[in-house]
């Protein structure tokens, strides 16, 4: 009896691999038979699917053999389709992938995956290998005669530990990114310092929201002074992270991947409603706030609805305008400047006023002041720090008086010593920030710390 048993439990085992092997056999099949179908219909190259299915079957059938995916993407390709035609476009990219067929072979796969991104998926030897072969596809790309400069890029990710295609591929893609663009950078090798980068970035992006619901975005400010008198006549809001933990994520590491995101408009809101709200609390405590500048992104700036949102944060405190200034980026201003102006306006008619942060740090345009479109200019902290030299000290003097002269409020940013505050106020700067004075404190403490001056 136990022996029938064990008898048909063989059966029933040997049937199960059977069908197993079976539906395998049958999807391989289907992969096979779509395989062909998957091809772009303009350069003959396996579109997405059949390049990540042949490449991965590739690399499974071959594990003694380094593999490496070259991806290459041409910068503004769509401005080829609008100079040249559509017609010379297409032509462009029939061209380019005669190119990668050349080195379709037993150990290599190429692939058309969209536009203008061309890959191959080739056994390698060394990375020169891998080094000429874009350096051989560029050459031929230059040569090629259309009247638009073609600007090709190439990332490159070698196989160090069974990765799969899909993942290869975006990993180029991280290589060929930090390059794409740039005329003297033909290719960049894909390495586990891009790999720690986009984790971080991506852990960034899964904890802002978390971080912003469970209050771990932090609203810090550094006093505004009076050089002359050092008392206190304003503040700017700062954004800080602290983890639940204790640890911190600085401005500078979390600032650029939000503005990539969008997240940043969910802070900017999130920091102006927390600075609102410490202003009314002052108010009804019967105490005289001081105006505090919140940053606005240019995100921000660009968003059809951002005059109205300005307007509900501060009809939602019922505060005075005037004690919120807006402070924009000097690159902000360089840009899109009549969509811009024509906002700042609207709300300086309303009583806001702004203020053009770090001015001086970028190609500022001059003209943009004789405008009078800002109440305000922020010097950037690297005139001030320039004052040890003799070209640096004519350079900040003369700024000052050039924005006295156009009736322009100014305030000096990162002023860290009595040498910088003393040559600022000799010259006609009055106000500044920064260390010498008081560092970037939480609300709360310049809360206490306005309390405490105003009573001495």
């Amino acid at each position: 009896m136990e022996h029938t048993r064990d008898n048909q439990q063989k059966k029933i085992t040997a049937s199960k691999v059977e069908r197993d092997e079976l539906y395998l056999y049958s999807l391989k099949k289907m992969a096979d038979n779509n395989i062909n179908s998957n091809e772009s219909p303009l350069t003959g190259l396996y579109g997405i699917k059949a390049f990540f299915y042949q490449s991965n079957e590739l690399m499974k059938k071959n594990p003694d053999k380094r593999f490496a995916v070259i991806r290459m993407d041409i910068y503004h390709f769509k401005t080829v389709n609008e100079f040249c035609g559509r017609q010379e476009g297409d032509k462009l990219l029939k061209y380019i992938s005669e190119l990668f067929q050349r080195y379709i072979g037993e150990y290599a796969v190429a692939g058309h995956l969209r536009a203008d991104i061309f890959t191959l998926c080739t056994k390698f030897e060394d990375e020169q290998q891998l080094i000429d072969i874009s350096k051989d596809i560029k050459k031929e790309i230059d040569s090629y005669e259309i009247s638009c400069k073609i600007i090709p890029a190439f990332g490159i990710c070698t196989n160090a530990g069974n990765l799969d295609i899909s993942l290869m591929c975006d990993y180029a893609d991280l290589a060929l990114n930090r390059i794409k663009g740039k005329v003297f950078r033909v290719y960049e090798f894909y390495d586990t310092d891009m790999r720690e980068k986009m984790l971080f970035e991506k852990k960034i992006e899964n904890d802002i929201l978390p971080a912003l619901k469970n209050d771990c975005i932090k609203t810090y400010i550094q006093p505004k002074v009076d050089m002359r008198t050092g008392r206190i006549v304003g503040g700017e809001a700062l954004v800080r992270w602290q983890r639940e933990d204790g640890s911190m994520v600085y401005p500078d590491e979390f600032i650029p991947v939000i503005e990539k995101n969008g997240y940043v408009l969910d802070v900017d809101d999130y920091m102006w409603d927390k600075v609102c709200y410490h202003i009314k609390q002052l108010e009804k405590e019967g105490k005289t706030p001081v105006p505090i500048s919140i940053n606005v992104s240019r995100m921000h700036v660009y968003q059809e609805d951002f005059i109205d949102r300005i307007k509900k944060i501060t009809s939602k405190y019922d505060i005075n305008p005037k004690l919120i200034p807006l402070e924009i980026t000097e690159s902000a201003f360089t840009s899109e400047e009549s969509s811009l102006y024509r906002k700042i306006k609207s709300l300086q008619d309303c009583g806001y006023r702004f203020s053009m942060d770090d001015f001086g740090s970028g190609y500022s345009s001059l003209g943009m002041l004789k405008d009078e479109h800002v109440d305000e200019v922020k010097i950037d902290k690297t005139f001030v720090d320039d004052i040890a030299t003799d070209k640096g000290r004519i350079l900040l003097k003369n700024v000052i008086q050039m924005i006295r002269a156009l009736g322009i409020d100014m305030i000096a940013e990162g002023v860290e010593t009595k040498e910088q505050a003393d040559f600022l106020v000799n010259n006609g700067c009055i106000y500044a920030q920064g260390y010498y004075y008081y560092r970037p404190m939480p609300i709360e403490d310049f809360v206490l710390l306005l309390e405490k001056s105003g009573k001495e």
